[in-house]
């Protein structure tokens, strides 16, 4: 029992950012950019403000557009509790009670442990606010109607938080931490069904409808389909700079998400992610 509650400690505290020490702020600093906030919370097409909100995130059902998560008390988070703030990331519920749509990925922060999610917290609240008000959803029916949630929630959101796996190591229970909760990469690689939710089945297998429309590729570990292939070192080095083994980029959502994300996480975090990743049973499952 003591030997897996030390590990279940150092699964998620492994890999302390610089300057973490200091406290919560600096630790949600770097959990703001390990969790792509800045990538889907900012509309960098419009010259909008750092965290504000605005970015029009196209699903099948119309567009979402992220929210203002700057500490603005009128139109951001500057009057949310902690426990507001937990049970948006964790349960899906926002501030009043409102039940929040999926494209804001609570089916994977709901992993995170208390500590993070408030140092995100502590983090967002030194940020300059920005008066900017949220846009409503534009959604087709019945997709937009917030009533339906609570049953969406039923049948297919399982609550967290994470658990590690004592008979993994440290440096893959840190990665799965980081993959399965702070960096959602099953949100964006998993088909979704009809209704939006993850198939299970092919999860991380990749989808040619994936966020804005874009074909995310299979990341598990096939070798004919998916990073089979791939060395720890190439899965680093394209989180670091966008490029690919062979010399090609990417481009679009992923090169968004590395630019103004994994580009700021430690080598030894990126390191556990691919370590993560490599370990996942292989699924056949050609995107194109």
């Amino acid at each position: 029992m003591a030997a897996g509650l030390a590990l279940a400690l150092w699964a998620v505290l492994w890999v302390l950012p610089a300057g973490a020490a200091d406290g919560p702020v600096a630790r949600g600093k770097y959990l703001v950019r390990a969790g792509l906030c800045v990538a889907c919370h900012t509309d960098f097409k419009n010259k909008g403000g750092e965290l504000a909100g605005g970015y029009a995130i196209k699903v099948p059902f119309g567009v979402i557009y992220s929210t203002n998560i700057t500490p603005d008390p009128e139109t951001g988070i500057g009057r949310w509790s902690d426990e507001e703030f937990l049970g948006a990331m964790r349960s899906g519920v926002g501030r009043g009670g409102r039940h929040l749509f999926p494209a804001f990925p609570y089916t994977s922060f709901t992993n995170m442990t208390d500590q993070d999610i408030l140092a995100i917290k502590a983090y967002l609240s030194t940020v300059k606010p920005v008066r900017r008000e949220n846009r409503a959803p534009e959604l087709t029916t019945p997709f937009g109607w917030r009533f339906l949630l609570p049953g969406w929630k039923w049948r297919y959101f399982e609550k967290g938080p994470w658990t590690p796996d004592p008979d993994q190591s440290v440096q893959w229970n840190r990665g799965a931490y980081l993959v399965q909760a702070v960096s959602h990469c099953g949100e964006c690689h998993t088909p979704r069904d009809w209704a939006g939710g993850l198939d299970r089945d092919l999860l991380m297998a990749g989808t040619a409808d994936g966020p804005e429309g874009e074909t995310a590729p299979n990341i598990t570990s096939h070798k004919a389909t998916g990073l089979g292939d791939w060395s720890v070192e190439d899965m680093v080095e394209l989180l670091k700079s966008s490029y690919k083994p062979d010399g090609d980029n990417v481009q679009g959502l992923m090169e968004r998400v590395i630019v103004h994300g994994y580009e700021y996480m430690t080598d030894e975090d990126l390191t556990a992610i691919a370590v993560y990743l490599r370990s996942l049973p292989g699924i056949d499952n050609r995107v194109e």
